[in-house]
Formats: C-alpha cells, structure tokens, sequence
C-alpha cells in the first residue's frame, strides 16, 4: 500500500517547469532516466525480484536496493555499484531505491545495517552486498541454462546478458529474470579488487539528476492530502520545561488549529506553515529553566581547563612518565580547548506523521531509520510490523539525522491532532535546540634528552561525553571522546593517556568525524610544537616517531611530493602547515598552504590531501567526499563556535554561524595512496580531522603564535 502523494505546483514544480518555458534557463546536458526522484517508493511492481536487494524488469531495468541513506555522500550510486559489479550489469540499466525497513523488521533484519554513520556504509556492507549481486548472477545463469538445457558451468553473464559458451545462444537479464527469482544457488564466489571492471571507475551519481531538475524528493517535499503543519518551539535553556501556555492570545489567527504541549516544548497545529510559526513564536509560553539558566560558555572553558589539574582515569600507561619527565632535559606543556559545534544542515529538521487505525506511516530524512521506527511504534502503540518509515533524501546529516529526538516530536504532535502533520523545526530552533560537538579541553606535556630526543609524553583530556547524555553510565569513558588520543601512533617510550568526563547542560552528539575532530587539532598541533622544540622539520619529526607505521609514512611520503614541502619559495606571509591522522580506517595526511595579509586578512590558498583507505568503490565520489569533509572542517577552524549566555544559544541562525562560503574555498588537490588488499575504510569523515592542524600550523609560521583555542576568527592575525 502507498500513500498518495499530493500533485499541488511547488516550488522545485515551478523551477522545474520555468527551465523549458520560453525565455528560461535550457539545461545543457543529459539527465538520464534512471534517476530516482522518490527513493521510498519501490518499482516492484512491474519487475522480478532476484533477492531481497534487487529487482530485474523485462525492459531489463534493474533496480537495486540501498539500505544506506544518501545525504550527499553518494551511496545512492556506490553500494548498486558494489552489487552491480558481481552482477555482470550494464550500468546504463540500473537505476535505485530505498530498502524497506518495516520488511526488514518483519523478515529477522534481512538488510543487515540500515543506520549511516561511522563512515561504515560502504566497510560494513560491502562483503554481503557482493554476494547478493553474486548470488543473483549465479541464478540468472541457472534460468538461462535450464531453458537451453546445458549445465550452468557452460555459461556466463557479461553485461546485462547471459552466454553459452559452446553455441554462443545469449539472452538477456529481463528475458530470465521470472524463472531466476524461482531457483536457488549455494556457494557463490565474489571478486576479488583485480578483477574488478565497474569499481574503481569514476561514475556519474545517480541521484544528481533528480537534484538538478528539482524532482528529488526531501523531507520538506512530502505532500499528503488533508496534511496540517507545525511549527514548535522548545524552551530557550536546553532541559528547561513547559510551565503554562496562553493557546487562547493565537488561537483565533488565521488558519490555526490546535497547540500541543509537551514536557520541553510547545507546538501550533495550522493549515501551513507560516501560519503555525507566527502563531507559535506570538504565544506567550512560561518556562522552567532550573539552574542551567545561569551558565555560560566561558563559565564551562574555566571548569574543563580547571578539571585538567585532576589525573581523571588513566587508559594507556608504558614506561615511568613521572621519572622521565623528572631526568627529561627540557619539558614543556599546552592547553588546547574546543567549544561546543552545531551540526547546521541545510535542510531543517522536519518529519510527516499520518496515524491511522491500523498503520503509520513516516516520511523524513533520517540516518537511523530502524530508531525511527521503533520509536513510533512505542509512542503510538501500534505493532512494529504496522509501521512504515519512507525515508527521502537528506539536506545533510553530519550525525544529527541519526537522533530521533524530532521524530518523537512530530509522532506525539499527529497523536494529538489526528491529521497527517507535517512538523517542522525552524531555523532557529535547530540550532538552539538542537544536539552539539561536544567541548573538550585537552593538556599534553613533553619532555626531551640533551640530544633533544622525545623521552616522555603526556595527555589529559576533558570531554563533554555523549554516551552519558543518551543513557550510558558517566562513570565509563566514552570512548568517542578519546578517539585519536589514547590510539595516538607517535612512538614514545615513556607514555600515559588519561581522561575525564564532564558534562554541562547542552546535549552531545555525533558530529561528522565525532571525536576525531577536536583530538586530531590539539594532538597535531601539540605535534608541531614538539617538533618546533627539538628544531625538527615537521614532515622529519613525524617520520622518526612514526617509525613503526609504513602505512602512515607511505602517505606521509607521497603528501610531500604532492604538496612540494620545502620546496618552492612562498611569497612573504604566506606558509604551509602539516597534519596526519587515522579515522574510521583512513590515514589522511593534509597540506594547507596559508596566507595572512599585512592587513591580517587570512586567506586558505591550497590545501592537499593524500588518502589511504585501502581500495575506492567510485573516485569520483570518493574525491567529492574529501572536498566535502575539508570545507567542513574549515567552517569549524575559521568560524565554528556556539555562545552560552543565561542558558541560552545565542548563535541561532546563518547569519550568526557563519559557515565557510564558495568564495573562500582554497584550491583543494585530492590524490589517493591505495594500499590495496583487504581493506576497505571509511571516506565520509576522514578528511575533515586534519584541516584545523594543517591550517593552524601553518599560520604559527607565519605569526609566531600558537592559536590552541578555536576557532581562528577569534585572533588578531599579525605577522611576525
């Protein structure tokens, strides 16, 4: 069953109209027809399906099934790629959708992993996605050969069609495609990284066209017949309640229906939007805002630095560091502080709720949709089995779209008014409301022999912990809260890590590279000053303590040539600044070239970047990927930082959390260092951790100052 989509013009509707009319802007390229405008909507009907995660149409179209959302990082075209490639598919042919969750919880998970996040879509599935596209072409070849009466050893499929070896008779996928779904295969073989044809080849994606023309479905496109809107808004301290409401000053505006309260925030139910939000922000509403209403951010960087006075627990000890720091010729030790970091996607967050008697159904973009939907079928009562999540394309996720905080919301919201509802949170209200990167300070010492060796070495760490935000014991460490750091790969005889959780009123969560962002700044800032102290270049610091990884001095090998380190003459004020680190599988080693006017204008003139994540599905997106991650990166070097005021957020839109703009992109060079063999690692996060230290150690060349509290915008920049 499918619920109906409205036809109403909208606005992607006129763009898309306006494109062809006479006078308007006529697109120069091709945009193929397979691409797919709504993901949650399946193509069954009219194809065979092979195996849960493929379908085959006697046009010989083939639709595969992606358990992954697509949030711009391009598993939409990657995971059909990796099923396509053992298939023996014509590429031109294959077109995708959106598996269905409430069919895996019925049929005992059978798409494995459906959350996205961890960088992991393509690490995780890509072995049991192989043999779902193995499994289909052994059965298509089994279909063949007993409709020719041969044994299926005398046959193969290339390209969308299966061969007799011995008569040379072929027939096409569509052709066998009935009797394929009917027979069984054991055993089946997946390719190994040489034998590839289809991975490893730049590809077009195959959401980007339906992007392009204005037919892609998000969120905020849904249209139900008889849907209403609403508008929340939750209280201006994070974890303050609701104490009363005035419903009775707005309810008789225009198009206004119904408010619903709940223990956080409070919702207008209205015809549309604007008329809910209006009505939502004039209603007078009383808070409970407790004790978080007198705090402040600068109040929180005091507490983390002061608590780094205090050991806190200590994960990784080898050597005596006391006695080594003790005889250690020179010591020296820095504080780096990180501050709180809003996700700020570009779609808002929003979600559509129809409850029915017997069914929900759900339409929103989200990373986590088996959470989606365990979590209305708690709310509403109904059976998991008779709730459907449609998840659509996402307006970025960066982590945030993994909560169902918003989900629960909307749920509650449609419980109430017993409409289809389409809930939507404001700017402001994402931001202000929303969950947070966490804060962290961290403190790192070093000591050296005479011979200005590295003898002794040193990190406590303080960190806003998300495990115990979202039901984890606070007595544990987090371990995302560590990452980068108790795994540090310099090699020190005299080591201790050690770390403790400090949690304020704001709420954590996964942001793009989770704990990896924080760590990789300090760890490869306070990297350089090491270096800088034993009068090292940086590249040579790094290799003599990094004697033990070949895979990371492999990258570090190639980022110098591909940078030319050392080996052009920089104007005046301009430098370059180096940093390597390892996330999710990847090593990434960046070069950012600088340059700080005599003005104190600073402008990102280069940043290069050397990859190893073993083997690359599509480059093309692989290479987008990083271009993704460093602009990222950049917005929370340069900009990135969230104001605590009496409780409040006090950045609460784009205008106050500026992100880097297309003006300021550097020149971005992406080269790929592929150790090959069995590894398989992430590309969504990786390159986002080193930006701040490449960037900041460069600008240390050019001023003389260590910038250890982000973000840069904070500083007077001056050159030496």
């Amino acid at each position: 069953m499918k619920s109906p989509i409205d036809k109403k013009v909208s606005r992607r509707a006129l763009i898309k109209s306006s494109a062809t009319a006479t006078g308007g802007l006529l697109l120069a390229f091709h945009l193929p027809s397979f691409s797919k405008a709504r993901p949650f909507e399946s193509y069954l009907e009219s194809a065979e399906e092979i195996n849960a995660w493929l379908t085959i149409g006697i046009d010989d179209t083939i639709t595969i099934r992606v358990a992954q959302a697509e949030m711009g990082q391009g598993v939409f075209t990657s995971l059909p790629m990796i099923v396509a490639e053992e298939l023996e598919a014509d590429w031109r042919k294959v077109r995708a959708e959106y598996a269905d969750v409430n069919r895996s919880i019925r049929q005992d998970r059978i798409y494995r992993m459906m959350d996205t996040g961890g960088s992991r879509a393509v690490r995780r599935s890509r072995e049991y996605l192989q043999q779902a596209g193995a499994e289909a072409r052994e059965r298509l070849i089994k279909a063949a050969a007993e409709q020719w009466l041969v044994s299926p050893d005398e046959c193969y499929a290339d390209y969308g069609r299966i061969y007799h070896k011995g008569s040379g008779r072929s027939t096409n996928y569509g052709a066998v495609a009935a009797d394929a779904a009917k027979v069984s295969v054991v055993g089946v073989r997946i390719k190994t990284p040489e034998e590839f044809e289809l991975l490893g080849l730049p590809t077009p994606r195959l959401d980007v066209p339906a992007k392009v023309n204005g037919t892609a479905t998000f969120g905020m496109d849904i249209r139900i017949p008889g849907m209403v809107y609403a508008a929340v808004a939750h209280c201006p301290v994070l974890g303050g309640e609701v104490r009363s409401l005035r419903f009775n000053t707005v309810r008789n505006q225009a198009g206004v229906l119904k408010s619903v309260r709940m223990k956080h925030s409070v919702a207008i139910v209205a015809e549309h939007y604007w008329q809910a939000k209006t009505a939502v922000e004039a209603m007078p509403v009383q808070w409970v805002l407790g004790p978080a209403g007198k705090t402040y951010s600068e109040i929180f960087k005091r507490e983390f630095v002061a608590e780094l006075e205090n050991e806190g627990t200590v994960l990784k000890e080898s050597g005596n560091v006391a006695a080594a720091m003790d005889e250690a010729e020179k010591s020296f030790e820095s504080d780096y502080v990180v501050p709180y970091l809003a996700h700020a996607c570009m779609e808002p967050l929003n979600c559509t709720v129809h409850i029915q008697e017997d069914r929900v159904d759900v339409w929103l973009g989200t990373q986590f949709p088996e959470s989606a939907l365990a979590v209305t079928a708690e709310i509403t009562g109904q059976s998991p089995e008779n709730v459907y999540i449609h998840n659509c394309f996402l307006g970025c996720g960066f982590g945030r779209r993994s909560s169902t905080d918003y989900v629960e919301e909307a749920v509650h919201i449609a419980k109430e008014v017993g409409k289809p509802v389409q809930m939507i949170w404001s700017r402001e209200e994402d931001m202000r409301s929303g969950y947070y990167r966490p804060m962290a300070a961290m403190r790192f010492k070093a000591g050296f022999d005479l011979d200005k060796n590295l003898i002794a070495y040193s990190n406590r760490s303080v960190t806003h912990s998300i495990r115990a935000d979202h039901g984890g014991s606070s007595k544990k460490v987090d371990s995302s809260s560590v990452s980068g750091l108790v795994d540090m790969p310099y090699e020190v005889e005299h080591k201790k890590i050690s770390h403790t959780a400090k949690n304020t009123h704001l709420t954590s969560w996964w942001w793009r590279s989770v704990g990896h962002s924080q760590n990789a700044y300090a760890m490869e800032c306070f990297v350089d000053e090491m270096a800088t102290s034993s009068r090292m270049d940086p590249f040579a610091f790094r290799r003599k303590h990094l004697a033990d990884r070949p895979d990371l001095l492999d990258v570090l090998e190639v980022l110098e040539k591909k940078s030319n380190w050392g080996k052009k003459r920089l104007p005046r004020g301009t430098a370059q600044g180096i940093a390597i680190h390892e996330s999710f599988g990847t090593i990434c080693g960046q070069v950012a070239e600088v340059t700080v006017s005599g003005t104190g204008e600073l402008k990102i003139d280069r940043i290069v970047s050397v990859l190893d994540c073993g083997n690359l599905v599509n480059p093309l997106t692989a290479e987008m990927q990083v271009e993704s991650a460093i602009m990222f990166g950049l917005t929370a070097a340069l900009y990135g930082k969230l104001t605590v005021e009496n409780g409040v957020v006090l950045e609460d839109n784009l205008d106050t959390y500026r992100i880097a703009a297309m003006a300021e992109a550097p020149v971005i060079e992406t080269h790929f260092a592929l150790s090959g063999g069995d590894k398989w690692a992430g590309l969504g996060e990786p390159a986002t951790p080193p930006v701040a230290p490449a960037v900041c150690n460069a600008l240390y060349k050019i001023t003389g100052r260590r910038i250890r509290i982000l973000p840069i915008k904070d500083y007077m920049l001056r050159r030496a």
